[in-house]
């Protein structure tokens, strides 16, 4: 299809009509002169210039071939006999004339291919010293399969000026062309143009002279998906399209060079695209005025956004669209940031998943240093975006469709940034766990669980982005993406959603940035885990209620836990166990403990000691459920435990409703426990910090490169290791390990299999266990759609940033107290002075845990309230609001006092 058409695409039409930034006019400079033009008059010169074209290709054909009738009176046809052996350049010339005085054209075509090529670069001047060269004014174009002297041709494609035709003869010499898909019902077919470093290069150095070259061939190229897609082509496509049809040799040659022995269409068929050469051609464009082009430029590319949004992904190299695109000089500057960035982002809205997908791995392959580029421009348009924007009810930012079409096309960024980064391979996930709703026994339940894997795979999947399916990734995959996880969010954005209304355009089915996760800093994403662990409670409880109401059961809405202090452990387990055998959905009930002989109600302050007191005692080595690693004060699975594997199980569960009642833990597990929580097992780099020794010693292994491996070693394939009485036990990793040693070859694999071992199989029965008790809290949770290992981390041991300024700007004050009473100046001015360890009982005494929620401490929201006048009585707080009674001490002594006693000796819940 020719790019010179003589009617607009469909696109294009509705650009014209536009009063915005996308239909500016296009400037240009040439000399002491100065002419603008808007998109529309743009249309009509591409117009007129397309008819001229073909009647000048016409007259030329004429003039060569003739028109095959013998019979022909034509005088300015060569079948009449009169016009006789003209040469390429006469032929030419002469056609010009022809077309300059409206000469007659034969009714009948010659059935030839183009040869445009054939007009040189003498006819430039042949056209300005034709009769009418200075102008063709009021001429009267004939229909292209009319005779001459019709007027069929519209309006919009007369009064052709001949510097027009000079400028078209001179873009037709410089641009080449590909052939494309011939049209059996026509008799010839224009090849798309293209852009090559050299043809670029060539208008680039003379845009002084003649700047409309330059703005014509970019509205022309950068416009159209099927001209764009094919520019800046591979040497061997350009080689394989010189070869003539009748060298043979030549085009062996070729195929020989490509290892290719197929068809010559397989190397048409997709045009391998140039990176660095386009890269190239961009650098000549940057050397000239961006004020020449840019205007050209961006009503060209929202043009061809609007083409790729047509043809919806018929065309089969439209990811080179994409690729050329984000390479143009200025992309994430000025006007194109705020026109042509969002345009782009609604294209590849339309591309299919399969051509997201190809577009993902060829950024990951050939563009990584362009990624950050790409992800800046998009973050810097979503944070304009937004804080422009007065976002209500009635308009949320999830309406917004510039903000949710740059959110989704940075998913592509991400997959992207995921594959140029070291990933590993999908092999090492962990296998899928589904439960039964009701079991008979935990011992049975642990031997039946596996079999339902498969119905909770099915359902996982239809969580999965189709997009991460179609690539056959996963953010678990990832050991270090090329651009760090942090640089994705986009705080601003964060700051601006209302969660409530993001989870119900989730459960909606609607666009939801909880699909885009990676967008949302860690405090925004827990908000959103925070609302459908509520909504679950809500739900059980209401179906407890309404069961209780119609008799079929006895009302039980919560999830209650009675338990004695110095029977912590037993208490818990014991009431634990006989959930999981009754009903396995009461873990999703709101948990409430109470401690007996006590008479604190719980309203999130019991449970948070609760769980601070359990984890203590059930992570104590001596225990034996857990080992302590002194190096890195990590806690790993005792793999010689003598406990069952029920209690492991029991021990995943209280991970899951600390989890599930936004408690945060006290817990020192490695990273890879949280990966492997997550679907991924342990791997060699899982073992930095797990044990650093360890790590560091097999690094040294895998980075020596003599051939004496085997003697300096002296390692074979059995490994010692010791339980938690100081006994070595020996394991082979390999059948007859003990005769096998660790060589230059076999190194990688002794690797691999040592941290499999470690990490893997000699905790298998254990973290198995450990993770169906997860489960069976998580399993509908959106808790894997939204949080990386390293966020789940977070979210279950809080934030390691102990930030008490943070604290006190955030503090709300009551009672009568305020910022500026004496009692609340010299209250932060002792805490800011006392040390880390009595900084976290306070925080103990105040809200019921030592941790730091995710986001920091301003997360709080701590109150501190006037409890009455001077007195000796202590500070107390209400752990379960985060509210902290302060009588109005008369001295600072006296406050300092009262405070540090009661954040050392308070402990339970009673009336003081």
């Amino acid at each position: 299809m020719s790019p010179y058409r003589q009617t607009p695409p469909p696109a294009t039409a509705p650009k014209a009509q536009r009063g915005s930034k996308e239909s500016s006019s296009v400037e240009v400079s040439s000399g002491d002169s100065q002419s603008s033009l808007s998109p529309g008059e743009v249309d009509q010169d591409i117009m007129k210039r397309a008819a001229a074209r073909k009647l000048i290709e016409r007259y030329f054909y004429q003039l060569v071939d003739g028109c095959g009738d013998s019979n022909c009176d034509n005088q300015y046809c060569a079948s009449s006999g009169v016009v006789r052996n003209l040469t390429p350049d006469e032929a030419a010339a002469q056609a010009i004339q022809l077309y300059s005085k409206e000469a007659r054209l034969c009714e009948v075509s010659p059935q030839k291919v183009p040869r445009i090529n054939a007009i040189s670069s003498q006819d430039s001047t042949a056209i300005e010293s034709s009769p009418s060269g200075s102008s063709i004014a009021n001429s009267t174009l004939s229909s292209e399969c009319g005779p001459s002297g019709s007027d069929s041709t519209p309006s919009s494609q007369k009064n052709l000026d001949s510097s027009s035709i000079t400028d078209l003869i001179i873009l037709e010499k410089i641009l080449p062309n590909i052939s494309g898909p011939s049209d059996n019902n026509s008799s010839r077919t224009k090849p798309p143009t293209i852009l090559t470093e050299e043809s670029l290069a060539e208008l680039c150095s003379t845009w002084e002279s003649s700047p409309k070259l330059l703005v014509r061939a970019i509205g022309e190229v950068f416009s159209q998906p099927e001209c764009l897609s094919r520019c800046f082509p591979a040497k061997r496509l350009q080689e394989h399209e010189n070869a003539s049809p009748d060298n043979a040799e030549e085009k062996e040659s070729i195929r020989a060079k490509e290892k290719d022995p197929d068809k010559d269409e397989d190397l048409v068929a997709d045009p391998p695209f140039d990176l660095e050469s386009c890269r190239r051609a961009f650098d000549h464009l940057k050397k000239v005025p961006s004020n020449v082009y840019s205007s050209a430029l961006m009503t060209a590319l929202t043009t061809l956004c609007d083409n790729i949004i047509v043809i919806r992904g018929k065309l089969d190299n439209i990811v080179n669209c994409f690729l050329i695109a984000f390479e143009v000089p200025n992309m994430g500057y000025g006007e194109f940031l705020e026109t042509v960035l969002p345009s782009l982002c609604e294209a590849a809205d339309h591309l299919s998943f399969e051509d997201q997908g190809k577009l993902v791995r060829k950024w990951a392959t050939h563009c990584k240093d362009n990624l950050r580029n790409t992800l800046e421009s998009l973050q810097q348009l979503i944070t304009i975006k937004v804080m422009s924007t007065n976002y209500a009810r009635e308009f949320c930012v999830q309406d917004d469709n510039k903000v949710t079409l740059a959110t989704k096309f940075m998913k592509i960024v991400y997959y992207a940034n995921l594959l140029a980064g070291v990933m590993e391979p999908n092999t090492l996930r962990e296998e899928e766990i589904s439960l039964p709703q009701q079991l008979d026994s935990l011992e049975e339940a642990l031997d039946q669980i596996s079999h339902f894997g498969s119905s909770k795979m099915a359902k996982q999947a239809q969580l999965d982005d189709p997009l991460g399916l179609v690539l056959n990734v996963n953010d678990l995959d990832s050991r270090r993406p090329f651009i760090p996880f942090e640089e994705f969010y986009n705080e601003t954005l964060s700051d601006i959603i209302e969660m409530d209304h993001d989870f119900s355009c989730y459960r909606s089915r609607k666009f939801s940035f909880m699909k885009h996760s990676f967008i949302l800093v860690p405090a925004t994403k827990t908000l959103g885990l925070y609302f459908d662990n509520r909504i679950r409670m809500y739900s059980e409880r209401h179906s407890s209620l309404m069961n209780a109401l119609i008799g079929s059961a006895p009302p039980k809405p919560y999830l209650r836990l009675k338990v004695r202090r110095d029977h912590l452990i037993a208490d818990t387990l014991i009431g634990l166990e006989l959930v999981a055998m009754e009903r396995v959905l009461d873990f999703k009930k709101q948990l409430v403990v109470e401690f007996e002989e006590e008479q604190g109600v719980d309203e999130g302050g019991v449970s948070k000691e609760f769980f601070q007191l359990i984890v203590e005692e059930i992570f104590n080595p001596d225990y034996g459920m857990f080992t302590y690693q002194s190096e890195t004060n990590m806690t790993w699975f005792n793999p010689t435990s003598f406990e069952t594997v029920a209690q492991f199980t029991l021990i995943g569960i209280v991970l899951g409703l600390a989890i599930y009642n936004n408690i945060i833990l006290a817990v020192n597990f490695p990273m890879v426990v949280y990966r492997k929580l997550m679907g991924k097992k342990g791997s060699f780099e899982d073992l930095v910090d797990w044990n650093p020794v360890l790590f560091n010693g097999l690094k040294n292994l895998l980075e020596y490169t003599e051939d004496d491996v085997e003697d300096v070693y002296m390692q074979t394939f059995r490994i010692c290791y010791q339980d938690v009485f100081g006994n070595n036990i020996f394991h082979e990793l390999k059948e007859n390990g003990d005769q096998i040693y660790v060589t230059q070859n076999n190194k990688q694999e002794f690797v691999d299999l040592y941290a499999d071992f470690l990490l893997n199989k000699s905790v298998e029965c254990q973290f198995k266990a450990f993770r169906r008790g997860f489960v069976m809290v998580m399993d509908e949770s959106p808790l894997a759609l939204l949080f990386r290992p390293e966020e789940v981390e977070q979210l279950v041991c809080g934030s390691k940033n102990f930030d008490f300024m943070e604290l006190e700007l955030s503090t709300e004050y009551d009672g009568g107290y305020t910022p500026e009473s004496q009692i609340i100046k010299d209250f932060w001015s002792i805490v800011h002075n006392l040390s880390m360890k009595n900084k976290k009982k306070l925080l103990q005494f105040t809200t019921g845990s030592d941790r730091v929620p995710v986001g920091g401490l301003s997360r709080l929201k701590l109150i501190i309230a006037r409890n009455g006048p001077n007195s000796d009585r202590l500070p107390t707080a209400h752990t379960c609001f985060n509210v902290l009674l302060l009588p109005e001490y008369e001295t600072k002594e006296k406050l300092n006092d009262r405070l540090l006693k009661a954040i050392n000796y308070a402990k339970g819940f009673g009336m003081l």
